[in-house]
């Protein structure tokens, strides 16, 4: 895990918080949180608030995420909202947060002048037992709270002034108006500053949700589509009249399911000669099959003619999982006739051959289930799905690690919006 912080592959543009101000103001958050005060006089933070140094120091990596719902936040500073979240149960976590800085950014630069916004992403359950749970939730709820109690004195202040205005004689209550001014104070002139959060509530649609192995739902119109591990509590039982479930094992089905409700970019020529993407995964093949060697082959400098020679000395191991000469057999067929027959594929392999459409608004949830059922094109993997990719970058030998960490650092972060764009069609409305 060293080599991944040192590259930045984990963990990586954080917030540093270093001012003793910011910390305390932290601490009281932690406290009001039932948690620990941290000791530490420097720490990062996502857009949550979420920071690994406190988690390693509390031993709990979801102290802001407990039960793996109702998510917790707390916000030092507006500078949150330009942050990616690194630790989440929910594939939306990082979109909600942003939908509600972005709906109540007055009130957020105003409050964190003086004080810290804290509370949870509150939902219509309290843990996730059943698939049932994860249906249930259609909208979420911003509870916020703060460190210094400035939203409580804004209300307060609110209030008074409420009185002043209706009551004939409130100008009259010496004691009232001395609370006003100590009030305002704090909280200074509440006309001019929004102190308060407008909007708190949004909708919940579709996700990935780290629970029974990974589940991902999708939202059409007149039906809702589960894809999972068929042994999840609920499977096919939970709302069999509005939801359609998936074995995550059925290709087949997820592939078909995709396609068939415009989710997926069939492969055309037009696309797939421009992006480079099939000669990325046939490069991925082959290296899927030299992590498996023991030793893992030398791969400090890999060329056509590396390629070359170990595809010739590992011939039936690559031929046996059928995706090197499947890629190459489409490449062929693409350049000749621009097109490929979908229903002349092994349908166990057709996601190899497709990425998701970018002008759906699932576009970033499809390519993470296409990255977590092709494995083995660990540079997908880690863009879309960087929770399966850690572990499986655990299971990886030591030498392939080695070489998993400089692919990347030498390729996606070197420009992360422009391999995106090329590779996936994507724009930069993700970090």
């Amino acid at each position: 895990m060293n080599r991944l912080l040192q590259a930045e592959l984990i963990y990586g543009r954080l917030l540093p918080i270093r001012e003793p101000h910011l910390i305390a103001r932290y601490n009281k958050a932690l406290v009001a949180f039932g948690l620990p005060e941290t000791k530490l006089a420097a720490f990062d933070i996502d857009i949550t608030g979420f920071s690994p140094q406190v988690a390693e120091e509390i031993g709990d990596p979801d102290y802001l995420d407990p039960l793996k719902v109702n998510r917790r936040f707390i916000i030092l500073t507006p500078e949150q909202d330009s942050l990616p979240v690194v630790h989440t149960s929910f594939s939306n976590t990082a979109g909600l947060m942003h939908e509600f800085f972005a709906a109540n950014a007055r009130a957020i630069h105003a409050i964190t002048l003086k004080d810290t916004l804290y509370g949870e992403i509150e939902d219509s359950v309290s843990e996730v037992k059943t698939l049932e749970d994860l249906l249930s939730i259609n909208e979420v709820k911003f509870k916020v709270l703060s460190a210094e109690d400035l939203l409580g004195k804004a209300g307060q202040l609110r209030q008074l002034c409420d009185a002043l205005v209706t009551s004939p004689d409130a100008w009259r209550d010496n004691a009232m108006l001395e609370q006003m001014v100590a009030l305002a104070k704090e909280t200074g002139d509440i006309r001019q500053n929004t102190l308060v959060p407008d909007k708190l509530v949004f909708r919940h649609d579709a996700f990935w949700a780290d629970h029974f192995g990974g589940v991902f739902v999708f939202v059409d119109e007149k039906i809702t589509t589960v894809i999972c591990d068929p042994q999840a509590p609920g499977f096919r039982r939970s709302r069999p009249w509005q939801v359609s479930y998936i074995s995550i094992e059925d290709r087949a089905q997820v592939g078909d399911f995709l396609a068939r409700t415009g989710r997926l970019e069939l492969p055309r020529a037009s696309w797939v000669e421009s992006s480079g993407l099939f000669a990325h995964r046939l490069e991925m093949a082959l290296l899927s099959v030299a992590a498996t060697l023991d030793p893992v082959p030398d791969l400090t400098r890999i060329d056509a003619v590396w390629m070359q020679t170990f595809l010739h000395r590992h011939a039936k191991a690559i031929n046996e999982r059928g995706v090197y000469p499947l890629l190459q057999e489409a490449l062929r067929t693409l350049s000749r006739t621009g097109n490929l027959r979908m229903a002349d594929i092994d349908p166990k392999l057709r996601l190899w051959l497709v990425r998701a459409e970018p002008r759906h608004p699932d576009q970033w949830l499809t390519n993470r289930l296409i990255s977590h059922l092709t494995p083995e094109d660990f540079v997908s993997r880690f863009v879309f799905d960087k929770q399966g990719f850690y572990r499986a970058y655990d299971r990886y030998p030591e030498a392939y690690r080695d070489y998993v960490v400089s692919r990347l650092s030498d390729t996606y972060l070197k420009d992360k919006a422009a391999f995106r764009k090329r590779l996936y069609g994507l724009g930069d409305d993700h970090a």
